[in-house]
């Protein structure tokens, strides 16, 4: 299927990406946003394959439960007999992404041994300054990095990764780096962290607005449907979805074979089922927090944005850990993670 629309968020991106390296970039937003369609749309269709050398490491769907596990991710193993330079002209030649920085296995075995970050960091230095040296910008992504957020490794491993990607940005102006994430308390922690003031800027990719999807609607709808959709047809779908793109594209492509209403309705079904249950588990396991939790969410009846301080700290990051609502830390702003979870909050209270 064909890409649709962000031309604001892939023009930002290729802007940043045509400059020297600076910053570290968080490109966060609700769940199903489509951060990684975004990003995939920029470095597979976007970018020059002449000029640019992506590694782009997406830590989702991957159990990473110690140190190794994240090294083994990181980099792509090749064989003992391939040196990093040959695999670095191969790369030039061949491949603008890559999955992971190249590694001969023996060098990697050694690393691993070691349990040393530095000298991991050290050896991709050395990759991105061959790559530099070769004519060609590395770009490195790492998509979920929240995953690896309390590991440790002589402290926190998230710590040191941090200063290793202001040292490639802002001292030596060597890798742009771009980090995905819909953990919007991971944002928040690691925005006000004073080790990242000025060294960290932001990218929202956030659920369409409702000229955007409405506009998304009548696209799926000639790809999937090969027909046009009713204004009255896209207004409802809007009332209960909003302009949450994998929702919008559930419900098109399920009216291959069903009635709009019951699409509707078993989705709106399937979200309060999930809320009441959750709420029967928090009464069940402290009824009077389960009260407070009622009586904050209520603050969404009437509004779908409030400001993240009317809810207070420990109940606002319990809402946020469960998925139910989404922190925008710039803005300081809550809001349901999706126009199907307010409709299930303003049905269920």
């Amino acid at each position: 299927m064909k890409f649709f629309d962000r031309e604001k968020e892939i023009n930002k991106i290729i802007s940043i990406i045509a400059g020297e390296p600076n910053f570290i970039y968080f490109v966060y937003g609700p769940i199903n946003s489509g951060k990684t369609a975004l990003i995939n749309e920029v470095i597979n269709n976007r970018l020059n394959r002449n000029k640019y050398v992506v590694f782009y490491i997406n830590l989702r769907g991957i159990f990473i439960s110690k140190y190794e596990d994240f090294i083994e991710v990181l980099f792509e193993e090749y064989s003992e007999d391939k040196k990093p330079l040959d695999i670095i002209k191969g790369l030039i030649k061949d491949i603008p992404v890559v999955s992971g920085i190249p590694i001969p296995k023996n060098t990697l075995d050694e690393l691993l041994d070691k349990k040393s970050p530095k000298n991991v960091f050290k050896y991709i230095t050395n990759i991105l300054l061959e790559l530099k040296n070769q004519g060609k910008q590395p770009i490195l992504i790492i998509d979920e990095l929240q995953k690896i957020d309390d590991m440790k490794i002589n402290g926190f491993l998230i710590y040191e990764l941090f200063n290793y990607f202001i040292n490639l940005t802002k001292e030596l102006h060597l890798c742009h780096v771009f980090c995905l994430s819909s953990d919007s308390l991971f944002i928040e922690k690691v925005y006000n962290e004073a080790m990242l003031d000025g060294r960290a800027k932001y990218v929202l990719v956030d659920d369409f607005n409702k000229e955007n999807a409405l506009k998304f609607m009548d696209f799926l709808a000639k790809e999937i449907l090969n027909k046009n959709l009713s204004n009255e047809e896209k207004e409802l779908i809007y009332s209960y979805v909003g302009g949450k793109p994998s929702d919008i594209y559930s419900v098109i492509d399920e009216m291959r074979y069903g009635e709009l209403d019951n699409i509707l309705n078993e989705m709106l079904k399937i979200e309060i089922s999930k809320l009441k249950y959750f709420l029967e588990d928090v009464k069940e396991d402290n009824e009077e927090f389960y009260k407070e939790v009622v009586n904050y969410l209520s603050l969404f009846k009437e509004n779908y944005i409030i400001e993240d301080i009317k809810i207070p700290k420990k109940i606002r990051e319990f809402l946020i850990k469960k998925n139910i609502l989404f922190l925008n830390p710039i803005e300081g702003t809550l809001k349901p993670q999706s126009f199907l979870v307010w409709n299930a909050i303003k049905r269920v209270l």
